[in-house]
C-alpha cells in the first residue's frame, strides 16, 4: 500500500509550500470523497452476507494488516513522492477468500488509519485513507469480475490472485496522479519502472497469500509451511530493504552535498559576496536539505541549526512538525544551550525521553519529542552547526543504527560541503578584491562594472591617482606609502557611499563606477574626491601631504559624440552608443583624462574625442617604431660641437630623428617617452650607438678624428649588462673608446644613484667619456658630482641663452665653468646662438661650444657638405696665413 508524502522542496521556494499544502488537501478530499462514492457502489453491488462469527475474521485481518504495516519497505521516489510498499496483499488475498467486502474494508481501515495517527502523519490521513478504499473496493470488483468470468461456485484461486494484485497498482497509478497534480515531474520511462517493480512485488505478495491460504486450509499441517513461507519471504525482503536503504542514503548524501554545492555557485559567482556572507546558503535549500534528510530518516521533525557569520547567533531551519518558538534561538555549547546541544566531539547522540537523565528529559519533552538524534557540523577549525532528528515514523520501534549511521554521514558529507564552500567562497573573494584596501580588483570590478552598464548604460567612469607613492615609499618605506594607500580607500568609499562600484587598479590608481550620472555630476563628485584626498592623511606623529588627479569619461559617448541625454541622441546612435563601451574601453578614456590632465597641471580632467586621437596616435607610435627603424624611417642628424677658441671640430651629438609617412616629422619629446613608456628604449639606444660607431669607423677611415656623443636613458643606467653591450659595440667597429661619449642627465642618475654608479664605473673603465647632460636644472647636486665617475658637464642651454640679459644666469654659466675646471672635467656649452655668447663663453674658459651658431642637427648628407666646407675654409685660412708671412 503506497504512503504518500508531500514532495520534497528541493526546486521550490518557500512561497511555494503553501499552496502545495492547498492543493494536496484538495486532491485528498477529492479522492476521499471519490473512493467513498466508490465503496458505496461496490456495497450496493456486494451486499453483506454473513453472521457473528465474521468478528473473529476482521479482528485477524486487522492484526495481519498491522503487523504487515510494521513489516514495509520504505522507498524514495526522485519526482518527490514517498511511499511504502508493505506485505498488503498477503492479508488482502486472505480475505477475499474468507470475509466479504464490507469486513475486509474495516480492517484495512483500522490498520491503515491507527497506524498512521501513531505515527503522527496527520496531513496525509484523508489521502491514505481514500487511497485504502479504493485499493479494498478495486480489489473486490476485480474478483469478482474475475470469478463470474471463470464460473465457479466457491472462490477461485485464480480470481482472488488477480484481485489482490489490482490493489497495489491501484495505489501506484494513483500516487502517479498525485504527483502530476501537484505539479511534479516524472519522467515515463521512469514512472513504468516504478509500475513495472511493483508489479512484480505485487506478484510476489499475492502469490505468497494464494499459496499460503491454500496450503494452509488443503494441506494436513500446511500452518508449519506458511509460516516458514512467511518467514524466507520476510528476510528476502528485509535484504532487499537494506540495500535499498543503502542506495537511498548514498542519493541522499549526494543530493545533500549538490545543493550546498549548487547554491554555493549561484553565492560565490557574485564578486559582491563576502567570503562569509557568500557560505550562506538560502533558506530555500537548506529547508530542501532538512526534508531530504526528514524523508531519508522517517523522521517527524528535523532541525538544523546554523552558523553562517562567525559571531552571529545561530539560523533555525524546521522541516516537519513546527518547533516551539523558544526553542528556535537555543545556542549549542552557549548560555542557552540544553542537555541535547552540549556537544563535544562530533559523534551522534541518541536521546530517549523513556530513560533519559531529568535535564535531557526535559529537553526532549520541550522540543514535544519522545527521542532525538543530533549531531554536529563541525569544522577542522570551528562549530558550523548542528542537525536533530526528532521521533522516527516508519516503525515504533525507534531510530536504529542504519539511522545513527545515515545522519552522521550526512551530517561529515554536510559539514565537508560547507566548509569547502567557506573556503571556495574565500578564495573567490580573493580573487575579486584587493588583499590591501578591501576594494575590488581590476577582475572584479571589471564584472560588476560590466553587469552595471548593461542595465545602465548613462553611467561615467573615473579614473584616480594619488600623487604621493614614490617619495613616501622612499622616503619612510613601502609599509607607510601602503596605509597612504588605505586610508585613501576609506576616504574614497565614506564620499562615494557603499554602492558604488570601486576599485584599487594598482599602487595609487583607483577607480569608480557613477551609475546614472552625467558629465556635470561626475565634476561635482570628482571635485569632493580631490578635497578629501588631498587633506593631509596623519600616520603617527607625520602629516603626510597627498594629491591627486581625476580623468572622468561617459558611457553614453559614441563616434566622438556625447549625448546628455536619451533624447538628444538620433535614433539608432542611442543603441549602438552603450554597446562599443565596454569597461575596459571607459577605463582606458579614463585614464587618457587623467594623463592629459596631469600634463596640463590641472586637477580633474573630461574625456574628449581629441584625446582619444592624440591617445591613438601614441599608440601607432609605439606599435610602429621597431618597423619604422628597419624601414629606414627613423634616422640619426648630428649636431657639431666645436673647441673654444680654436674653433675646431671635435665631435658630434647623435640625435634621433623620426619621419612618419602619416604624421610627418616627429621631435623626439613626442616619441622618445611613448617608446621608453613601451619599454622599447633598449632597442633605440642600440640603434642609435650602432650608427653612430658606423659613421666615426667611417670618418677614421678617411683621417678624421671626430668623435660621437650619444644619450642615455635612466633605464640604460640601470641595467648591469649595459657596459658590456657597449664594450662588444665598440669592438665590433673598431673604434677607440675615447671617441664615444654617453650623456646622461642628473635626473637619469639621481633617480637611482645606488644602482647607477656600478653602470657608470664599468662604462668609465672602458675609457668612453661620460658626460652629464643638461647639468644646472635637476638636482643640482654638487656633492654627486664628485663621487660620479664622469668626464664632462654640458651647462644647460637656459642659462646660455639668458647670458646676454640676465647677470644670475650668466653668475651660474661662469660657477659651472670654474667648478667644472676644478674638479678637472670638461665643460660644454649648449644652445649658443650668438657671437656674444661664443666670445662670452671663451673668455670664461669654457671648453666646447655647441648651438645654431655653429650648426643646427644635420643629416649624414648634410653634415658631409658641412665638414667639407669647414675643411676646406681651414685650409683655406691656413693657405692665406702663409702667404702673409712670406709677403
Amino acid at each position: 500500500m503506497p504512503d504518500h508524502a508531500m514532495p520534497a522542496p528541493t526546486d521550490r521556494t518557500t512561497d511555494d509550500y503553501p499552496l502545495l499544502d492547498r492543493r494536496f488537501s484538495v486532491f485528498s478530499v477529492l479522492v476521499l470523497v471519490s473512493a467513498v462514492a466508490a465503496a458505496a457502489g461496490v456495497s450496493w453491488w456486494l451486499p453483506f452476507t454473513g453472521g457473528p462469527e465474521l468478528i473473529w475474521t476482521g479482528l485477524l485481518l486487522v492484526l495481519g494488516f498491522l503487523v504487515v504495516e510494521q513489516l514495509s519497505v520504505n522507498i524514495d521516489v526522485r519526482g518527490g513522492v514517498s511511499w511504502t510498499i508493505s506485505f498488503t496483499e498477503i492479508p488482502l488475498a486472505i480475505g477475499l477468500f474468507v470475509a466479504p467486502f464490507q469486513v475486509v474494508l474495516a480492517a484495512h481501515l483500522i490498520a491503515g488509519v491507527s497506524t498512521l495517527l501513531a505515527r503522527r502523519v496527520q496531513d496525509r490521513v484523508l489521502y491514505n485513507t481514500g487511497a485504502e478504499i479504493f485499493e479494498i473496493a478495486v480489489a473486490y470488483s476485480v474478483f469478482t469480475v474475475v470469478a463470474g468470468a471463470v464460473g465457479t461456485g466457491d472462490p477461485d484461486w485464480f480470481a482472488v490472485f488477480v484481485g489482490a494484485l489490482s490493489a497495489p497498482i491501484t495505489s501506484t497509478l494513483l500516487a502517479l496522479v498525485a504527483v502530476y497534480v501537484l505539479g511534479r515531474r516524472m519522467r515515463l520511462g521512469a514512472a513504468t519502472k516504478l509500475v513495472s517493480r511493483t508489479l512484480v512485488l505485487g506478484l510476489v505478495n499475492a502469490s505468497v497469500g494464494v499459496v499460503g491460504f491454500e496450503v494452509a486450509t488443503g494441506v494436513d499441517h500446511g500452518w508449519p509451511l506458511v509460516i516458514a513461507l512467511l518467514g524466507g519471504l520476510w528476510a528476502l525482503y528485509l535484504a532487499y530493504s537494506g540495500l535499498l536503504r543503502e542506495q537511498r542514503d548514498l542519493e541522499a548524501l549526494s543530493e545533500v552535498s549538490l545543493i550546498v554545492a549548487r547554491s554555493g555557485r549561484r553565492a560565490a559567482a557574485r564578486p559582491a559576496a563576502g567570503p562569509e556572507t557568500a557560505t550562506a546558503v538560502s533558506a530555500e535549500d537548506w529547508l530542501g536539505i532538512a526534508q531530504r534528510i526528514k524523508d531519508q530518516l522517517g523522521a517527524a521533525r528535523v532541525v538544523l541549526r546554523l552558523r553562517f557569520d562567525p559571531g552571529q547567533p545561530m539560523h533555525t531551519v524546521v522541516a516537519g512538525e513546527e518547533l516551539a518558538a523558544d526553542m528556535h534561538d537555543v545556542e549549542p555549547n552557549g548560555a542557552r544551550a540544553d542537555a541535547l546541544l552540549r556537544l563535544p566531539g562530533s559523534h551522534v547522540r541518541h536521546f530517549r525521553r523513556a530513560d533519559a537523565l531529568p535535564e535531557v528529559r526535559t529537553a526532549l519533552m520541550q522540543r514535544a519529542t519522545q527521542e532525538a538524534l543530533v549531531v554536529p557540523l563541525r569544522s577542522a577549525s570551528h562549530l558550523l552547526g548542528v542537525v536533530e532528528a526528532h521521533d522516527k515514523l516508519s516503525r515504533w520501534r525507534g531510530f536504529g543504527q542504519a539511522d545513527i549511521r545515515m545522519i552522521g554521514t550526512t551530517a561529515s558529507h554536510l559539514a565537508t560541503a560547507l566548509d569547502n564552500r567557506r573556503l571556495l567562497a574565500t578564495l573567490r573573494h580573493d580573487a575579486y578584491h584587493d588583499p590591501l584596501t578591501g576594494l575590488y580588483n581590476r577582475p572584479g570590478f571589471r564584472q560588476v562594472a560590466t553587469e552595471l552598464l548593461t542595465t545602465n548604460p548613462g553611467s561615467v567612469m573615473l579614473r584616480l591617482d594619488l600623487e604621493v607613492q614614490p617619495a613616501i615609499s622612499d622616503a619612510l618605506g613601502y609599509a607607510w606609502s601602503d596605509r597612504i594607500v588605505i586610508a585613501a580607500g576609506r576616504r574614497l568609499r565614506e564620499t562615494l557611499g557603499q554602492d558604488t562600484p570601486l576599485a584599487r587598479l594598482e599602487g595609487g590608481a583607483f577607480a569608480a563606477l557613477l551609475v546614472d550620472s552625467d558629465f556635470e555630476q561626475a565634476q561635482l563628485v570628482a571635485n569632493r574626491l580631490v578635497t578629501s584626498l588631498s587633506a593631509p592623511y596623519p600616520v603617527d606623529r607625520l602629516s603626510i601631504e597627498a594629491g591627486v588627479v581625476i580623468g572622468y569619461s561617459s558611457a553614453t559617448m559614441a563616434d566622438g559624440v556625447l549625448f546628455s541625454d536619451s533624447t538628444s541622441a538620433p535614433s539608432g546612435a542611442r543603441d549602438a552608443a552603450p554597446a562599443g563601451l565596454d569597461v575596459d574601453e571607459l577605463l582606458k578614456r579614463a585614464d587618457v583624462a587623467l594623463r592629459a590632465a596631469q600634463s596640463s597641471g590641472e586637477r580633474t580632467r573630461a574625456y574628449v574625442p581629441s584625446m582619444g586621437q592624440m591617445f591613438l596616435r601614441r599608440f601607432q607610435l609605439v606599435t610602429q617604431f621597431r618597423q619604422s627603424m628597419e624601414t629606414g624611417q627613423v634616422k640619426i642628424h648630428y649636431q657639431p660641437k666645436i673647441a673654444l677658441p680654436s674653433r675646431e671640430v671635435l665631435g658630434v651629438e647623435a640625435l634621433v630623428r623620426w619621419r612618419h609617412p602619416d604624421f610627418g616629422d616627429l621631435h623626439p619629446d613626442e616619441f622618445v617617452p611613448a617608446v621608453e613608456a613601451a619599454g622599447l628604449v633598449d632597442a633605440l639606444t642600440d640603434f642609435v650607438l650602432d650608427k653612430a660607431l658606423i659613421k666615426v669607423r667611417m670618418w677614421m677611415d678617411r683621417g678624421l678624428r671626430i668623435g660621437v656623443a650619444v644619450n642615455l636613458s635612466v633605464r640604460s643606467l640601470a641595467n648591469l649588462d649595459f657596459p658590456d653591450g657597449v664594450a662588444a659595440a665598440l669592438a665590433r667597429h673598431r673604434v677607440p673608446p675615447e671617441l664615444l661619449t654617453l650623456e646622461l642627465t642628473e635626473s637619469g642618475v639621481m633617480a637611482d644613484p645606488q644602482r647607477a654608479l656600478p653602470v657608470l664605473r664599468a662604462l668609465h673603465n672602458l675609457g668612453v667619456v661620460l658626460a652629464v647632460d643638461d647639468f644646472g636644472t635637476g638636482y643640482s647636486s654638487l656633492a654627486y658630482l664628485r663621487q660620479l665617475p664622469v668626464d664632462e658637464v654640458k651647462i644647460d642651454k637656459s642659462f646660455v641663452f639668458g647670458m646676454g640679459s640676465d647677470l644670475g644666469d650668466l653668475a651660474v654659466v661662469r660657477s659651472i665653468v670654474e667648478l667644472g675646471h676644478s674638479l678637472g672635467l670638461t665643460v660644454v656649452a649648449e644652445g649658443v646662438e650668438e657671437d656674444v655668447a661664443r666670445d662670452q663663453l671663451a673668455a670664461m674658459g669654457c671648453d666646447v661650444a655647441q648651438g645654431y651658431l655653429i650648426s643646427r642637427p644635420l643629416s649624414e648628407e648634410r653634415l658631409e657638405a658641412w665638414l667639407q666646407a669647414r675643411t676646406a675654409q681651414a685650409r683655406g685660412l691656413r693657405d692665406e696665413m702663409v702667404l702673409t708671412l712670406l709677403s
